[in-house]
């Protein structure tokens, strides 16, 4: 393609400057093209000049003319060799040589990454805390729902690099005549969406290790993994753990293999245990109900998942034949 925008450059300037005998110096661009717009156009003269005064100027630009071709135009022995099937022969095996690469080296992997990077790869942060559009992932909620009186909030920590999140938790159950029990507050990470509101979940296959940042005030957390799922009885059915906080003003990092996450439904925990699909995650939470009456807080830095070498254990729980027998058909 380039050498044919090189020769229709080549012919707009062979026409315009109507030279006998340039047409074999096609090819010289730009660089002929200044010296057309320079060297071979005749100055009009002026009004009241003399003829003298014409010749003269003629005579200067003929000198000039030949001076110049005979430093910037090679002779029709030198011209160059122009093959058109030569040009489109190569044209099409660059671009057949880039869809190799990008079929061999830049393949697409999860989330529209290259796989061979995604295969190396052995830690990713998934959230992080550096502003308040990280903030607007995520949704606060309480036993306020309920008619508790729990109160939680969300906000950036110091210098914009943490989450911060604080509040007052209260067990006192509401006076409705219905709830016997209250006293939760929860942070939910939003369920990402793509094109059309279509729900994109997050693909950690290649992982096997939840890898967190925080800083706490020595309360035990519940961590919630949910599943992409359609289904309505499936709704309420979370995969959870638990994460201590040492308290005090220095950071922790909290690995938690996701082989030790169970399986709970409507908050209960199942005899009969299933195996978190790490291929459709659909969100992750953090669930504070210790019965313990008064403030709280969690500082959060990232959130992410990590591959541990170390940990071989596929799923911690066991399952009897008596309470799911067709797990063993």
């Amino acid at each position: 393609m380039a050498l044919i925008h090189k020769l229709l450059n080549g012919i707009y300037i062979f026409r315009k400057c109507q030279i006998t005998g340039t047409a074999s110096h096609l090819f010289w661009g730009p660089h002929f093209a200044d010296y057309c717009s320079s060297s071979l156009q005749k100055p009009v003269a002026a009004p009241g000049k003399s003829d003298s005064s014409e010749k003269k100027t003629e005579r200067n630009l003929q000198g000039h003319h030949q001076t110049g071709v005979s430093l910037d135009i090679t002779s029709p022995e030198e011209k160059p060799e122009v093959s058109f099937d030569k040009a489109i022969r190569d044209e099409i095996k660059d671009h057949f040589r880039r869809l190799k690469d990008q079929f061999m080296i830049q393949w697409i992997g999860p989330e529209g990454r290259p796989l061979h990077e995604v295969l190396k790869e052995q830690a990713k942060v998934v959230w992080q805390f550096r502003g308040k559009e990280d903030l607007d992932k995520w949704i606060v909620t309480s036993d306020k729902v309920i008619g508790g009186r729990s109160e939680i909030f969300l906000k950036m920590g110091k210098n914009n690099q943490s989450a911060l999140l604080y509040g007052n938790l209260n067990s006192e159950a509401p006076h409705d005549g219905e709830s016997s029990r209250s006293g939760y507050c929860a942070m939910i990470s939003r369920v990402p969406k793509g094109p059309f509101e279509m729900k994109k979940p997050y693909d950690w296959s290649q992982f096997n290790s939840l890898y967190l940042r925080v800083r706490g005030d020595g309360r035990p957390w519940m961590v919630n993994i949910k599943e992409d799922t359609d289904i309505i009885q499936k709704k309420d059915q979370l995969y959870s753990y638990f994460m201590f906080t040492r308290g005090g003003p220095y950071w922790q990092e909290v690995k938690i293999p996701f082989s030790k996450f169970f399986f709970s439904n409507q908050g209960r925990i199942r005899d009969v245990q299933f195996q978190l699909l790490l291929d459709k995650i659909s969100s992750i939470g953090f669930t504070l109900a210790d019965k313990v009456d008064g403030p709280f807080f969690l500082e959060i830095d990232f959130i992410g998942v990590f591959t541990d070498p170390a940990h071989r254990e596929e799923f911690a729980y066991e399952n009897s034949p008596y309470l799911n027998p067709r797990l063993f058909k």
